[in-house]
C-alpha cells in the first residue's frame, strides 16, 4: 500500500479507522500536536483487541492507521492488531516518531511490529531532528525498505517558504529516488506549538460549501472514546461535543460505530458542505469563528445544528455525503493535501517506485 492510496481513501466515510495506540512518547518535540510525554494515557489493550476482532469480511474499514504518541512503545500490540485486522481483509498503516532509530539496528520486536503493517510512515522535521538525527532515520528507512515494505515520510515545516522543507525534500529524493513519497504539513497552533506557532494563514469560512474529509474516519482516542473527528483539540476535549461522539470501544464494535458515522445527519452535512456553510445557511456566519472551532461549537447554536440534522437525514443527506466523497476522491490525493497540508509540496504524496539515484 503506497501513500497516495492511503491519502486517497481519506475522504471516504469509514474507509479508515484512526487508532491512538498511546499518548506516551519518549521524544519531546517542540511542535508536538499531542503534547505527548511518557506519562500519557492509552486505551486498554484488551479493549483494542476486542474492537479490532469485531471487523468482519463484510463490515470492516479498508485501513487501520496506528498512531500516538509513539505506537511502537507497544510493539507487541501493534503486531497483534495488524494480524487481527488482516483476517478480515483490513490493512494496517503505522506512523512513528522514530525514537528507536538512534540505535545502530532496529530492535527485533520493533522491526517485527513494523513489518506486520502494510505501510510504514516516519515523522521527520526540524523538531524531530533535534531528538533523532536525519542520518539515523534514513538508515532505519533503508532497513525497512529492504524488508519490502512501502514507506513514506510525514514532514512538518513552518510554512511554504521554509528553507528546511526545500532542503529536506530534495535530500529525500537524492537519497531514495522516488521510493519514499512525502506528506508535507505546516505547524499548527496545537499541543506544545500552541504557545508559539502562529495562527493558521488560511481565511476563515466564507459560507461556501467546503467538505470536511477529516470527519470521514472514526478516531479511537487515548481513553477509548470513538470520535468522528481527528482534530487534536477535539480529540482531547472532554466532554466530547455530542455530535462528534460515536461511542466507546468498551461497549461498541466496528459495526455500531460505522452505522452511527454513516447515518448521523449532522456528520453527513459536515462531510458534504463543512461548518461554515451550515452557519451561513441555518444561522449567522459571524458565529462561525473558524472551520474546526465552528464545528466543535455547533451544539451551542441549536438552530444551526437542527438545520443540519434536518437536511442531512434520509436519502438526500446520504446522497450529498456520497457525492462529496466521490468528488474528493476524483480530485485525487494531491488535491486533498493542498487543502489540509502544504500546497507547495502536495505532489510529493504521489511519488512511488523508481530506483535510488
Amino acid at each position: 500500500m503506497d501513500l497516495a492510496e492511503l491519502v486517497g481513501l481519506r475522504p471516504t466515510p469509514c474507509a479508515g479507522l484512526l487508532v491512538t495506540l498511546t499518548q506516551r512518547c519518549p521524544l519531546s518535540c517542540a511542535h508536538c500536536s499531542t503534547s505527548s510525554t511518557m506519562r500519557g494515557g492509552e486505551p486498554e489493550a484488551d479493549r483494542l483487541r476486542g474492537f479490532v476482532s469485531s471487523f468482519t469480511r463484510a463490515n470492516r474499514p479498508e485501513l487501520m492507521l496506528l498512531t500516538g504518541g509513539e505506537p511502537l512503545l507497544r510493539p507487541g500490540l501493534v503486531a497483534e492488531l495488524a494480524a487481527a485486522a488482516r483476517v478480515s481483509g483490513c490493512r494496517t498503516a503505522l506512523l512513528s516518531g522514530m525514537f528507536f532509530a538512534r540505535q545502530p539496528r532496529i530492535p527485533a520486536a520493533i522491526l517485527a511490529a513494523i513489518t506486520s503493517a502494510d505501510h510504514f510512515s516516519a515523522s521527520i522535521d526540524a523538531f524531530h531532528e533535534r531528538e533523532v538525527s536525519r542520518a539515523d532515520v534514513f538508515r532505519a528507512l533503508h532497513a525497512v525498505l529492504a524488508e519490502g515494505l512501502p514507506v513514506s515520510l510525514h514532514i512538518t515545516g513552518t510554512g511554504p517558504d521554509d528553507p528546511y522543507l526545500a532542503e529536506l525534500t530534495a535530500d529525500v529524493r537524492r537519497t531514495f529516488g522516488g521510493r519514499v513519497p512525502m506528506l508535507v504539513n505546516e505547524v499548527r497552533a496545537l499541543g506544545r506549538a500552541a504557545s508559539w506557532a502562529g495562527a493558521a494563514r488560511t481565511p476563515g469560512p466564507d459560507g461556501r460549501p467546503l467538505p470536511c474529509a477529516m470527519a470521514a474516519w472514526p478516531v479511537i482516542a487515548h481513553d477509548g472514546a470513538v470520535l468522528a473527528c481527528c482534530n487534536q483539540d477535539t480529540a482531547d476535549r472532554r466532554p466530547v461535543p455530542p455530535h462528534l461522539l460515536l461511542g466507546d470501544i468498551a461497549r461498541d464494535g466496528w459495526a455500531e460505530i460505522r452505522e452511527r458515522s454513516l447515518t448521523a445527519p449532522a456528520l453527513r452535512m459536515l462531510r458534504s458542505v463543512g461548518p461554515g456553510h451550515l452557519y451561513a445557511r441555518y444561522g449567522d456566519l459571524a458565529d462561525c469563528t473558524g472551520y474546526c472551532t465552528g464545528c466543535r461549537s455547533l451544539g451551542e447554536h441549536p438552530g444551526v445544528l437542527a438545520g443540519a440534522e434536518r437536511d442531512g437525514a434520509g436519502a438526500v443527506g446520504e446522497l450529498l455525503d456520497l457525492q462529496a466523497a466521490s468528488s474528493q476522491r476524483t480530485a485525487g490525493p494531491a488535491a486533498l493535501v493542498r487543502r489540509f497540508g502544504s500546497p507547495r509540496y502536495a505532489d510529493l504524496v504521489t511519488l512511488s517506485g523508481g530506483a535510488p539515484q
